[in-house]
């Protein structure tokens, strides 16, 4: 980690996740940012997503409505608030109000689960040309999380996206097939991904997301 010498505007977050780096705080209440450039990476292949059989009913059952950008900022809120098993967190407010101000440029995006009118679950991240940065989700309901990520992968491709950058690796994304690849490999596959051409979706509809969550099931039988 390398601190920060200039001040962080959101034109400079865009041109450091070109160059393969990303913002996080120590905690909520830092004052500080640093900028990471992790060794190892993580991906989640698009064209190597697994999707689980329980998961994908689920998906298609209609139990969540899923929207896009209709709710950034809560999305955001809830990211950064204290949930069981993570007291802390590394969304200091000045990474809210960067961005929030990149989602009103048009850069950031969320995903939203909602259940009987309520917010329950979610994700956000940053799109430049065909790679799409995912930063954190949250959940307050079985399988919201899990239900909105299935929602953006259906998105990234069928808007023509190549790279699902999840920055590091866990278990919880380990499952649905994200790896590591070493900082150069990364360095390649964002170079390519930035410079390619893609749409964000911001409806998907039901036929659509049926056809997507259809290839991802055959996908996971390989």
């Amino acid at each position: 980690m390398s601190r920060r010498a200039l001040p962080i505007t959101p034109e400079l977050v865009l041109r450091a996740y070109r160059a393969g780096l990303f913002p996080m705080a120590e905690g909520r209440a830092s004052g500080r940012l640093y900028w990471l450039d992790p060794k190892m990476r993580g991906v989640l292949p698009l064209d190597g997503f697994h999707l689980p059989r329980r998961l994908r009913r689920t998906v298609l059952s209609g139990r969540f409505e899923v929207t896009a950008d209709r709710d950034f900022p809560a999305v955001l809120a809830a990211c950064a608030a204290p949930a069981p098993g993570r007291e802390d967190s590394w969304i200091n407010p000045e990474i809210e109000d960067l961005f929030n101000t990149l989602h009103r440029m048009g850069h950031a995006h969320s995903l939203e689960s909602w259940q009987d009118g309520a917010l329950v679950g979610g994700l956000y991240g940053i799109r430049i040309g065909g790679a799409f940065f995912g930063e954190s989700m949250f959940a307050r309901a079985d399988d919201a999380s899990k239900v909105a990520l299935v929602h953006l992968v259906a998105r990234l491709r069928r808007g023509g996206f190549t790279l699902l950058d999840t920055q590091f690796l866990n278990a919880h994304l380990a499952r649905f097939g994200a790896e590591e690849i070493p900082q150069a490999d990364y360095r390649l596959r964002l170079e390519r991904a930035v410079d390619s051409a893609a749409t964000w979706l911001p409806v998907l509809s039901p036929e659509a997301l049926s056809e997507e969550v259809e290839a991802l099931r055959e996908t996971s039988r390989g």
